[in-house]
Parts: structure tokens; sequence; C-alpha cells
């Protein structure tokens, strides 16, 4: 069969589109929201070839009209997880033998499917089911899930490049393997790209996937899953099912052919996934690969020269966007005293203006948290705030889900730099603030690296670059992604690889070629032309 050395397209960032009034997007997008609203669908696990339905159905509903049903989708349990691994065990010959541009290939298709016929599918999905704004969606759902596919594709083909060097009469060669096993994928609510990411990542070099998504993400899963099998992967390479955690774990983490965990969560959850993977580390054919993406106390700190309205745009845009749903949102802030006021009032305006409302409506830049549960959780966290004396809020503070769940954007001033919302991740939009002395810059810093567990990102404010030079370096540990003069939201693939370390993860850096390399075991080859037949050496022969 015909052989060559493959040159594939130059990955480019996927243009933003901006669904201003009176645009053509905009209208499109209006129209498949209007259209999927009025639908209920019926949702089944895909495994295998099979399409699995339980008749255990559990229904989907907008966080910011939570009455209403989108449709159901069909609960498995651990039977199901174990169809779904017997299942990508299976079609693992096939697909980690197929040649690598025929993955290139099917991935390359998502993408351009992504970025054009379901562009507003995938898009009015994450709107409905994770009650993201249009821009939010355009640049989750649309642009960057786009990006990781089209970029993952060249940074696959550089590590097959990379070769080591041969000498005389040798040919060294460096291959990469699939890893011994399936992956288990584990995906969070908060964005679309990222559940798109973690299957296709390691099945892109060859693994196969067992893929289980948040249930409240599962709405927006299902048509990344349709664009995956309407790409052409094949059946058995990503197989998505809905379980609970604790049924996956018991099934997955006892296989003897686990071989590796793609995750994006919460701490504890993936401290518990380690720890287990720890204790039953003898029960498996190699080590599992373990990586991922977990909290973040992201931070905002402003030197005394900086500019009081850049700081409090990045605090409403990196604070509130999202109802500070990611995992880069900032939720603590350090402002100089002599700033404070003016930070305090660019804020205040900022938010009388921000309009808090379902998705549908275009204008709404505010929407609700995911679900009834972080609902509470984020009432209870500014029910304390109000009845502390260690704090007082000083912008919002209400809450209200009789239609859907919604916290308004609110900000706690913190009167202890240790007080518990400066420290705890909350996952919502609730940002801290502690004023300091102007001349405690050195002694702020200290209680910011060492007050959280979290190193996730974290962006400086200055206009000295002297006091620039010193933040970075002292606040060098702190953030996987660090931003100068910027809020720490908004990494782009290709620019700004993601992850963090310290509680935040193992800082694999999605987006790059270090998360591919974490997918693949490599084999070295030496081939010698003409293999000696004396087994003695020049050294060992008399004078």
């Amino acid at each position: 069969m015909p052989k060559g050395i493959y040159n594939v397209p130059v990955a480019t960032n996927e243009p933003i589109y901006s669904y201003a009034p009176g645009s053509t997007e905009r209208a499109e997008l209006q129209a498949t929201i209007k259209k999927m609203r009025s639908e209920e669908i019926d949702v089944p696990m895909y495994i295998g070839s099979e399409e699995v339905r339980t008749g255990d159905k559990r229904s989907m509903n907008p966080p910011h009209d939570h009455k209403h049903v989108l449709g159901y989708y069909h609960q498995g349990g651990q039977k199901h997880v174990q169809m779904a691994i017997d299942a990508a065990m299976a079609a693992k010959p096939a697909w980690e033998n197929l040649a690598w541009e025929h993955r290139a290939s099917i991935f390359l298709k998502a993408a351009e499917l992504i970025s054009g016929p379901y562009r507003m599918k995938l898009n009015a999905a994450t709107m409905l089911g994770q009650s993201k704004n249009a821009f939010q969606a355009e640049i989750d759902a649309a642009c960057e899930i786009a990006d990781f596919l089209r970029f993952n594709v060249g940074y696959m083909t550089e590590i097959y490049n990379q070769q080591p060097k041969s000498s005389k009469g040798i040919w060294n060669r460096l291959e990469q393997r699939p890893l011994e096993g399936f992956i288990f994928a584990l995906t969070p609510f908060n964005f679309t790209a990222i559940a798109g990411n973690l299957p296709s990542a390691p099945a892109m070099m060859g693994n196969t996937v067992v893929w289980k998504p948040s249930k409240t993400a599962v709405y927006s899963a299902r048509v990344l899953m349709e664009i995956f099998k309407k790409a052409g992967v094949p059946d058995g390479v990503i197989n998505l099912v809905y379980v609970s955690g604790p049924d996956a774990a018991e099934v997955i983490f006892n296989s003897p052919d686990f071989a590796g965990i793609h995750y994006t969560g919460s701490t504890a959850v993936f401290q518990n996934i380690w720890k287990t993977i720890g204790n039953n580390i003898h029960k498996y054919k190699t080590y599992p690969r373990i990586v991922g993406e977990t909290g973040g106390k992201d931070y905002i700190f402003m030197h005394p020269s900086a500019n009081s309205k850049e700081v409090a745009t990045a605090i409403t845009r990196g604070s509130f966007e999202f109802q500070g749903q990611k995992c880069s949102a900032a939720s603590r802030a350090y402002i100089p005293a002599s700033k404070w006021d003016k930070v305090l009032k660019y804020v205040q305006e900022d938010l009388a203006k921000i309009k808090t409302g379902g998705t549908e409506d275009f204008t709404n830049f505010h929407n609700a948290v995911i679900d009834e549960t972080s609902f509470d959780k984020l009432a209870k966290a500014i029910d304390e705030a109000k009845a502390s004396p260690d704090a007082e809020i000083v912008a919002g503070g209400t809450y209200d889900k009789s239609v859907g769940y919604f916290i308004h954007p609110t900000v706690i001033r913190a009167k202890k730099a240790d007080y518990t919302s400066m420290v705890e991740e909350l996952f919502g939009p609730i940002m801290t603030i502690f004023v300091y002395d102007d001349e405690k810059v050195d002694e702020t810093l200290e209680i910011l690296d060492k007050t959280s567990m979290y190193a996730l990102t974290g962006g400086i404010f200055a206009n000295d670059r002297y006091a620039i030079d010193k933040l970075m370096k002292r606040l060098v540990n702190t953030a996987g992604n660090f931003y100068i003069n910027d809020k720490p939201t908004g990494a782009v693939v290709g620019q700004q690889p993601f992850g963090g370390s310290r509680g935040s993860g193992t800082n694999d850096k999605a987006g790059s070629m270090i998360n591919l390399l974490r997918w693949v075991s490599p084999r070295t080859i030496k081939e010698t032309f003409i293999p000696p037949v004396d087994y003695m050496y020049p050294n060992f022969l008399e004078d």
C-alpha cells in the first residue's frame, strides 16, 4: 500500500463569532435554542455499537429554568461500566493498529463539524444544559474544543517526529505505543470543551476510552458523542456511560486493564481516586497514568502602582463570567488600601449594570449556577458572611431559586486574611477581597502564598516593572497559569496550555504536547545492520 510522511494542516485558533444584534449567527443560534427547548429527547448510553437504554430515566433541566424538561437520560450501573470496558478492550487492537493519519483525519473532521454544521447545536446544548450565555458557550463549546482537536493533531505528529540519533551501522527508532489497557475519562459540567478533550486526547494517541460525564452535562455530552460518531470514531473507541461515581469506581479501579485516568473535577474526589488506585496497584497490568486538573482558589493581586479601573474590570470578568464556575475563576483578591475605594466603586458600578436571567435572553451577562446543591452551598456562604464579624458584603449578596438557581454576583470584604471564603473553593459568583496596607506588600504576598492549598491560576496588576519582576519571582509556585495585568481566566489552546500544581492537579497542561505524552508508552528500537560474529573486544588481545 502507498506510504508517505504526511504534513497535517497547520492549527490556528477558531475565530470567535460575536452574536451581535442583527448578525446571522445570532438569529441562527436563537432559532436553534427555540427548537431544542421545544423538544424532549431520550438519551441512551453509547457502549460499543449499542445504544443502551435502562428505563431508569433521569430528567435534564436548564439550571435557569429548572421546571422545564429538556429530556431524559438512561442511568446505568456497574454492569454497564463493565460492558463499556469490554467494548473498549474489544475495539483496542484495530484502533491502535490503525495508521496515525487516519486517527488524525477523524478528529480533524470532528473539529470541522463542531466549527461548522454542529456549531449552533453544541452551543445551544451548552447554553440550555449548563446555563452559559452565548459568548461563554461560543468560546467553550465551539472554539475551544475545535482548538483542542486541531492543535492536538499537530502535537501528535510532533511527538511521532521526535526520534533519536543513529550511529554508523545502526538505526535507532522510537515508537509511541498506546497504553496497555483502557483509559477512564471523568469529565466536569463546566466546560463542554474539557468534556470533549478528556476522552478524545487519549483516543487520538491510539487508546480506547470509557467516558463518564457529569450528570449535569449529559445534554451536551450527547451532542459531542453524536459528533464523534459522525466524524468516524469507530464503535467501542469512546464509550459514554451515565453511572454514579461509586459504581464507576468499583468496576474501573478493580479492573486489571485499567491503564489511566483523565480527570477534571474536585480535589477531594481526585485525592480519593489516587488513594484507591494506590491501594489497588497490585491488580493492574501496568502502572496507571493519573492525570488530573482539580480545584483552585485563584487570585488577583493588585500592587499599589496598578490602575484601579483595570483591576475592577478583571474582578468583574474574572469572578462573574459563567457565574464563577470556571476552574480558573478569580475568587480572592488583595487590594492596597490606597486603591480600595476606587476599585470597589468601579466594581459596584459594573454589577449595577449586569443583567441576570436565562441564557435565551442574550442580554443577560449572568445566568444560573449548575444545580440546587451548588445553590444551597453558595447561599449558605453568603448568609455566613452576613452574620460574621470578620466579613462584610459590599456588593450583591442576594439569591433566589424559585425559577432558576440564581446567585447574584457577590463581593465580600474579608477583615481577616484567612476568612473562610479567602481560603476555601466555593465555585460560584462570590469574590472575597482582603484590603492590605500599601507598605505591607511582602507580608501580603506571604499570606497569598500560604493561605490556600491550590495553585491553578493567578493574576497580578502593576505598572512598576521592578514590582512585576518581584511578584513573578515571589509567586512562582502559586499558579500554573500566571497572568500579568490580566484576569486569571481565558486560557487559549496553543497559547496558554492549562493546568496547575499543589492541590490543583498534576499540571499536565491540557492543550499541549505534555498532555498527549501521558497517553503513550515509548519503545526504543535498535537495529544493527551487520551484527558482530566475534565476542572478543580488541583490548583483550595480547600484545
